[in-house]
């Protein structure tokens, strides 16, 4: 098992990780809490030395199942419960949400919700589909964190492009008043909206681009430059992920029927960076891979910037 994922569930087919309890339907919160083994709260306590001694201004955060410390804190730390998480995604998307994968990380002290949006985009003959993320921590080091990410039915590939004229993401730290902020998160359903508006014109001009295997080429080396002095062996890795975008961008099957465009060029890259294994496989990095659906992807940004006005 991935040394970084603790406990999950998915629906019908294997997740990034191919890890968890598989069941038929995206179940209700209620449901996909238990089956993600997220049905635990987080308590806070006091924390001292061995003699006794009270260490002011910090708390230790526990799992209260098992007593496990997920962090220390500070006083000012305010708790976003499991529940809480399920509970803002059920208020944000309305009766009726499915949720498609949720669970823990690191021992718990991170967690996921991923929930499908109703709206289905037909954008340039493609069918994506939006997801709303939901990530959370319980060891002090990351935000609250909510972002819809746009997904290619037909290869389960991520969409997710840094766009100057719409916002996809919203995040928080656990400070202050944490109710007054989830409230504002509910700007993620408008952000969804506006996005997914501006992918489809951005989607629609990159198809129009029309790309000559040259400049296909280019961009390729563009995407992977040669580092000072390299070794024979990074030389060999380096041609062998040139290779494999060649190998996407020219004999995908579900790309061959696009045309040689700027807008196939972004899903060779976007397919390469969410299907092909690492050079050297770490044992999170499929887990890394999962959080960059908030964070966004550099070479798929990379891609888009170097096509865009070709």
């Amino acid at each position: 098992m991935s040394a970084n994922v603790e406990t999950m569930f998915y629906t019908r087919e294997k997740p990034w990780h191919g890890l968890g309890t598989m069941v038929e339907e995206a179940p209700s919160s209620e449901e996909a809490l238990v089956l993600a083994g997220l049905d635990w709260n987080v308590i806070q306590k006091p924390i001292e030395t061995l003699d006794g001694i009270y260490v002011t201004g910090f708390k230790a955060n526990l799992r209260d199942s098992d007593n496990k410390v997920l962090g220390i804190v500070t006083d000012r730390y305010r708790v976003v419960q499991n529940r809480e998480a399920f509970a803002f995604t059920d208020e944000l998307l309305g009766e009726g949400v499915k949720y498609e994968t949720a669970g823990s990380l690191q021992e718990g002290r991170r967690t996921w919700v991923l929930a499908k949006l109703p709206q289905r985009y037909i954008i340039s003959g493609d069918e994506i589909t939006p997801y709303l993320v939901f990530m959370n921590s319980h060891d002090g080091t990351g935000a609250i964190k909510a972002a819809m990410t746009p997904i290619r039915v037909v290869c389960q590939n991520t969409l997710n492009l840094a766009l100057s004229t719409a916002k996809r993401s919203w995040s928080t730290i656990h400070t202050g008043d944490i109710g007054g902020k989830m409230k504002d998160a509910q700007y993620t359903l408008l952000y969804a909206e506006q996005y997914m508006d501006a992918l489809g014109k951005s989607i629609d001009r990159l198809s129009q681009i029309k790309l000559s295997d040259r400049q296909v080429y280019e961009y390729i080396d563009a995407l992977f430059p040669l580092l000072d002095s390299p070794t024979e062996q990074q030389k060999k890795n380096l041609m062998r992920m040139k290779e494999d975008v060649k190998t996407r961008y020219f004999d995908a099957p579900d790309l061959k029927s696009m045309g040689k465009n700027a807008y196939r060029f972004v899903n060779s890259v976007s397919d390469f960076v969410t299907h092909a294994k690492p050079l050297r496989e770490r044992t999170n990095y499929r887990e890394s891979l999962f959080a960059r659906t908030i964070e966004g992807n550099a070479m798929i940004d990379k891609a888009y910037e170097l096509v865009k006005s070709a």
